[in-house]
Parts: C-alpha cells; sequence; structure tokens
C-alpha cells in the first residue's frame, strides 16, 4: 500500500480548469473526488433533466476517477445532492441503468441528501465520491 499520504490535486485536461478547487484529491491510495455538476465542455450544464445530468455528473466524476488510474468498482462512497428529490425518485430506473453503464452492477456506499440549490442555478445534481484505488493501477499525476 502507498504509504506517501501528501495531497495531490487530480485534475484531468478533459474537464474544465478548475479555479479555486481540485475536481480531486489524492492522499496514498485514496481519491477524494470534488463535487461534480452536469457541466459539459462548453462550462454549461447539459439540458433534458435529471437523467441527462446525472450521466454527465456521474461521468465527469468517472473522469477525474480514471485519471488517477482508477475504475469504478474502486469507489467505496458516493453521494449525491439533489435539488429536487421527488424527481430523481421518478426517474430512479433510468439513473440506475445509466449507472450500470457507465460503471457496472457494484454500487459503494451511498447517499442522496436534498439541497435547495447548487453552485450553477440550472443543476439539478451534483455528486461526489471518494476512491480507493490499488497500487498497481494508481497513478500519481505530475504536481506542477
Amino acid at each position: 500500500m502507498t504509504t506517501d499520504v501528501t495531497p495531490i490535486p487530480v485534475n484531468p485536461a478533459e474537464l474544465p480548469p478548475p479555479s479555486g478547487y481540485s475536481h480531486g484529491t489524492l492522499s496514498g491510495n485514496t481519491l477524494y473526488l470534488g463535487g461534480q455538476t452536469a457541466l459539459d465542455a462548453q462550462l454549461r450544464i447539459v439540458p433534458g433533466g435529471i437523467v441527462e445530468q446525472f450521466r454527465q455528473a456521474f461521468g465527469n466524476v468517472l473522469t477525474t476517477l480514471r485519471a488517477a488510474g482508477g475504475v469504478p468498482e474502486d469507489l467505496v462512497s458516493v453521494t449525491i445532492y439533489l435539488t429536487d428529490i421527488p424527481d430523481y425518485q421518478a426517474h430512479s430506473g433510468e439513473i440506475g441503468a445509466v449507472w450500470r453503464e457507465l460503471a457496472g452492477p457494484t454500487y459503494p456506499a451511498m447517499a442522496g441528501i436534498g439541497t435547495t440549490g447548487l453552485w450553477q442555478p440550472e443543476a439539478l445534481i451534483e455528486i461526489v465520491g471518494v476512491a480507493v484505488v490499488p497500487d498497481e493501477r494508481l497513478v500519481r499525476p505530475a504536481q506542477s
């Protein structure tokens, strides 16, 4: 197991450049995945509702995970912040199908938390997570 726990930012080039935060922070083998909304490459929240926003936000989380050598099975905890819990519940079957498409059949410990708003007013969802990446796959980003 990796013993160097010095925090290292993980900011994949595929995601918008962060300002005042990191997309992820790697400490030892633990990757703390920063909150991801449904921002696309043009820095806009994707349209179409909760299912499309879940796909984009979770995809952004997975992009950061993969930048550190992780795979979805390495996720140990996921927290989903929602501005409309009933809407999420009404689409839970579709959201579950998106999860399985992107991450497979494994689910980590999870929580869904209702909130009155997120950083971008049009965002319906924000996802944060924690992953533990085995040494044999761990990629420690270069520090600048």
